[in-house]
């Protein structure tokens, strides 16, 4: 017998929607306590004992005997096989993804990642110089699943900003050798190095990652952050990852950057009913498929229009192969929300703040003007969310649980870094000398004022 999602039912217009709103959208982003612990003894583990505490727990938890550190790493010929092995139409796929997310990022680059400077009247130049961060961890999840989308969307940014190594880590667990999931190393001696999904190890050769290890989890994470003798040390880790991973990426930032501590993910879509009911129900699946404590939620201000996404949902549903994850998702946390207006809708979409907003309607232009936070929007019936997750081009690595209301997609900006240029000459010193001393014996540094005033003539 298939499933039955049934999202909660809300409207604007009733007394209780408040309490019902806030219940629905309310997420806990703290972690388990025990989570916590065994992280932090990974971490202190890792960085008094390196590679052979990688070895170990990479043993443990992921079921991989290796001798020697080496064993883990995947080769760039080893990438390159991968890539040549897939068939056609998947290399022409992943190319042609890549070729957008460059586009794209060399677009933003140009557009706020270059230096700059400029010269006042006395001579003074004032700027900012703009490099790129040295080394940077991606990582990428595996285990349950694979995504060469992820390696893309972390990769390719790093490298159009000038980031010089980009070290990639990937659990690759060992499976069942009869399994029906077994690696398409299967028939080789480097079997023994668990599940390594082809797509994932492709994508790394064509968005250009300088080096690839089979670890994860808050290993991965430690061995980055720290280095070992093998795995270097890195400046920042970015990419999502399981509750461990984010758990690790908390506690480790200080010691290098992170992009994000990443939540569930979410979809919401704004309607005015214009748009094939069918597409919105698939539309909502496309993120609650990914978990059960994803959120895929609709606005619109039509009831019936909202009567017809639930018997599409009805309908679709068992046609789905993760249906159980999608109706415990849409069950536990979807919600179908009449509003009065569209007017209402956005107001109500920025409260939420989504990861994914889809503006569904006949001029999505007229609304978009109305929304304020929001990962990414996606303008128009035609523009599905699942076009920006894979090849639109703009980063599908987003702000969750209400964070895009200061946050922004991971982007160039976020391998780069900025130093401010400041040249004063002996002119703009006599001037900025005068206040810097004034301010300075105001708060009580001394040193400070004698500093400026020793340059005044």
């Amino acid at each position: 017998m298939s499933p039955l999602a049934k999202p909660a039912r809300l409207s604007t217009a009733s007394p209780t929607f408040e309490a019902e709103f806030k219940a629905r959208l309310h997420w806990s982003a703290e972690t388990d306590a025990d989570i916590e612990q065994r992280v932090a003894d990974i971490l202190a583990d890792v960085q008094q004992r390196g590679d052979a505490a990688v070895l170990d727990y990479t043993a443990r938890f992921d079921g991989l005997q290796a001798t020697a550190m080496a064993e883990l790493e995947l080769t760039q010929a080893e990438l390159k096989l991968a890539f040549d092995a897939l068939p056609v139409v998947q290399r022409d796929a992943l190319q042609a993804a890549a070729a957008r997310v460059r586009s794209y990022h060399e677009a933003q680059r140009k557009a706020s990642g270059e230096s700059w400077s400029y010269r006042e009247a006395d001579g003074t130049l004032l700027g900012q110089k703009v490099t790129p961060l040295d080394r940077v961890g991606i990582y990428v999840p595996g285990g349950k699943a694979a995504y060469p989308s992820s390696v893309l969307m972390n990769a390719i940014p790093a490298h159009v900003a000038g980031v010089a190594e980009i070290i990639m880590v990937v659990p690759t667990p060992a499976r069942d050798k009869n399994s029906a999931s077994a690696s398409f190393h299967k028939n080789s001696a480097s079997a023994s190095r668990g599940e390594k999904n082809r797509l994932v190890l492709a994508a790394a050769y064509v968005a250009g990652v300088t080096r690839a290890f089979t670890v994860g989890g808050a290993q991965a994470v430690a061995a980055l952050a720290y280095g070992t003798a093998t795995i270097p040390k890195v400046d920042k880790i970015t990419g999502p990852g399981n509750a461990y991973v984010a758990a690790a990426k908390r506690r480790v930032f200080g010691t290098v950057g992170i992009d994000m501590i990443a939540g569930p993910s979410e979809i919401l879509v704004l309607a005015d009913g214009s748009t094939p009911p069918d597409w919105v129900a698939m539309d909502l699946f496309s993120q609650a498929e990914h978990d059960e404590l994803a959120q895929s939620i609709l606005l619109c201000p039509h009831k019936d229009y909202i009567d017809q996404v639930q018997a599409s949902i009805n309908r679709l549903l068992p046609e789905m192969p993760r249906r159980e994850i999608i109706a415990r998702s849409l069950t536990d946390r979807g919600a179908l929300i009449l509003t009065r207006s569209m007017e209402e809708a956005c107001a109500i979409s920025n409260r939420i703040a989504p990861e994914h907003l889809e503006v569904s309607s006949r001029d999505p232009h007229r609304w978009e003007p109305l929304l304020k936070h929001a990962g990414a929007i996606f303008l128009g019936a035609y523009t599905s969310e699942s076009l920006g997750d894979y090849c639109a081009g703009p980063n599908h690595v987003l702000p969750t649980s209400g964070t895009a209301r200061f946050s922004s997609p991971l982007g160039v900006y976020d391998f780069q870094k900025r130093s401010s240029l400041i040249e004063v000459s002996e002119a703009g010193a006599q001037t900025l000398g005068r206040i810097a001393s004034t301010l300075a014996h105001g708060e009580g540094l001394q040193a400070h004022a004698r500093a400026a005033e020793m340059r005044l003539r």
